[in-house]
């Protein structure tokens, strides 16, 4: 019979209840969006039965309507194999606790067993766990570490063990990359930048101070080259660009902004870096110099303590490009089960971005835990 399950059918099996089950099970997952034409030719279910059952089951909330011709399945039917899927943590800070609980969270749901270790920002522990996720034998690897230039000797461990490989933030060969697309954020921060400086002191900027991560490689720089491009345009010609490799850190940035500051005269500044941490600790820095009207700053990541600060009156602080990384894990666990299921998979997939201000930062996070305070060091987050 068409559409129903290899071998002998038991004499209990009732017909409707086994073609609609085969109905359910032509959806691969909930994403996938299927017309009634297309339900009939995957069970071989002659049109007029198909197109009851789908109503059906629409009626009783197994199916929803996607438009007016397309059906999607609100059930997961799990296989009878459960994935191990290694995931390598960069480090434990407030963006990579965000992700891992969305992982741990999207992993829970599925006939997955998540085996997570941490980096610790480390090229030693990086090449350490993905030796360790090899050796337990993980179906598939997700890897988030900063340094690009490791890269391509992590990827090697899991290429050698025939494991595949979806890289976060930072792109290692013969991979998937999942993060965000760097150009574009830095062009929000670029415009947010431009807009602020036209506000607040009528379009007139003498400095743009750019915090980098040179260990990240190219592709995270494309979050600072964007905001440039944009601002060299909406700026006057005698503006400074200064770049500062402040690695992504707090206390680095700060102390860098401190110097700096002490070999230049009062200037009206714009700052933005690769991320929150870098940019709150340069905001610091003028703050101790006693300049912060002299400084506008627009950061990346968007973490609870960017979010702190947007909320305080007078920051420096106007916005922060968030990256929400509570959403990533559903969208890294779609992307290891299509891939584990042999499925055609892009080779990169952006998550949004949103510039949040103090006007609309409650919107997006009106349940926020604020910490008490910005402290340590971070790296890409």
């Amino acid at each position: 019979m068409p559409g129903s399950s290899a071998g002998s059918v038991s004499p209990y099996t009732l017909e409707g209840v086994s073609r609609a089950c085969s109905i359910l099970r032509a959806f691969e997952d909930d994403r996938q969006a299927l017309s009634l034409t297309e339900v009939v030719e995957r069970t071989g279910v002659e049109r007029t039965i198909c197109f009851r059952l789908l109503r059906t089951l629409l009626d009783q909330g197994l199916l929803r309507r996607i438009d007016k011709t397309k059906y999607a399945s609100n059930v997961r039917i799990l296989s009878g194999k459960r994935f191990r899927i290694g995931y390598a943590s960069q480090t434990s800070d407030s963006f990579c606790s965000a992700l891992a609980q969305g992982l741990r969270w999207a992993a829970s749901a599925r006939p997955i067993d998540l085996i997570e270790v941490e980096n610790r920002y480390s090229i030693k522990v990086a090449l350490r766990n993905a030796e360790q996720l090899v050796a337990r034998g993980v179906d598939l690897a997700i890897e988030f570490q900063t340094y690009e230039r490791i890269g391509a000797r992590v990827a090697r461990f899991f290429e050698a063990a025939g494991i595949p490989l979806i890289a976060v933030e930072i792109p290692h060969p013969n991979s998937v990359f999942l993060g965000v697309d760097n150009q574009r954020a830095g062009a929000v921060a670029g415009k947010a930048l431009s807009k602020a400086a036209q506000a607040h002191w009528g379009g007139k900027c003498d400095e743009v101070l750019f915090l980098d991560l040179d260990i990240a490689g190219s592709l995270p720089h494309l979050r600072l080259s964007s905001a440039q491009s944009i601002l060299r345009n909406g700026l006057s010609a005698n503006c400074v660009f200064t770049h500062l490799d402040s690695r992504g850190e707090f206390v680095r940035s700060f102390e860098l902004t401190r110097r700096h500051l002490q070999f230049v005269s009062r200037r009206r500044t714009l700052v933005t870096g690769i991320n929150d941490y870098a940019v709150l600790g340069s905001v610091r820095a003028f703050e101790e110099a006693g300049r912060r009207d002299m400084c506008l700053a627009v950061s990346h990541g968007g973490g609870p303590e960017a979010r702190r600060e947007l909320r305080l009156p007078g920051s420096p602080l106007v916005a922060t490009v968030a990256f929400f990384p509570e959403r990533y894990g559903e969208s890294l666990l779609l992307l290891a089960q299509d891939i584990l299921n042999r499925r055609a998979t892009p080779p990169a997939i952006y998550m949004p971005v949103q510039l949040l201000t103090r006007k609309n930062v409650d919107d997006f996070y009106p349940l926020d835990v604020i910490p008490g305070a910005v402290t340590g060091e971070s790296p890409l987050r």
